[in-house]
């Protein structure tokens, strides 16, 4: 399995009204498989509109933290099962670990130091996560929910096939590498977003919580800029459609 960098989500953003990709693009490193490039998660419409309840989350309370991350999880699982079926696509539900520590190496690779963190092992459709003091001090944001939607969105990649293509690409520098994950990187928040539209709005939460959440979003080399974070995200939030999170036709300064 290629070893899919990934800076630990700790930081987040948001919104353009068309998807990143949508002009003709310039790609200093083309991607030409076509699981990737035209996949059936990308033709079967939007996301099912649905409500999600938003459960009830205390500062620094685990307990409670753990439950609302949980009834996320719930509509995900209910909202991409519909959706990749329809598609004509296998699906299986996530499945979610508490830590209360991140082992040091788990599925392939070694992990943060962070004292919160979240991962996603398509060996065996995990998601982990650790709740510390970084996400729990100030829970009543839309973090956990960005937190929670984007990583499933790499569930959605395992079980569309995605994963395993860009494990196949091969790639000549480590120029050309680091574009392929960040690809693989952006479409997964673009896809957080899309699900985050199809639940929108959540009860009681505004413009606000939004602008908020975007204004958390913080990229490196591996994730993408700042600046491409916020702008995939927009892409799927504005349509609510995965087919506006086809990041393996942008252009390269689309995925930088």
């Amino acid at each position: 399995m290629r070893i899919r960098p990934l800076s630990v989500l700790a930081c987040a953003a948001l919104i353009p009204l068309a998807s990143p990709g949508a002009a003709a693009a310039q790609t200093a490193y083309p991607v030409k498989n076509a699981t990737l490039t035209k996949n059936a998660l990308y033709g079967a419409g939007a996301l099912p509109t649905t409500t999600c309840a938003e459960k009830k989350v205390r500062a620094n309370d685990r307990v409670s933290a753990k439950a609302y991350l949980d009834g996320i999880v719930e509509c995900l699982d209910a909202t991409w099962q519909q959706h990749l079926t329809g598609a004509g696509l296998p699906f299986k539900k996530i499945r979610v670990k508490h830590v209360t520590k991140t082992p040091k190496k788990w599925c392939g690779f070694i992990t943060g130091k962070s004292n919160s963190q979240a991962y996603y092992c398509g060996n065996n459709n995990t998601l982990m996560i650790q709740l510390g003091r970084s996400w729990l001090s100030e829970p009543h944001d839309l973090w956990l929910a960005y937190v929670a939607s984007s990583m499933y969105g790499m569930h959605v990649q395992n079980q569309s096939g995605i994963s395993a293509a860009y494990d196949k690409l091969s790639y000549r520098s480590t120029a050309e590498d680091m574009e392929q994950t960040r690809r693989l990187n952006l479409q997964a928040e673009c896809l957080g977003g899309a699900f985050l539209k199809s639940v929108w709005p959540l009860d009681g939460r505004h413009s606000r919580d939004w602008q908020q959440l975007l204004g958390l979003m913080d990229g490196d080399g591996w994730s993408g800029k700042t600046s491409s974070i916020k702008a995939w995200l927009r892409a799927g939030y504005a349509t609510g459609d995965p087919g506006s999170c086809n990041t393996w036709v942008a252009s390269s300064t689309k995925v930088a």
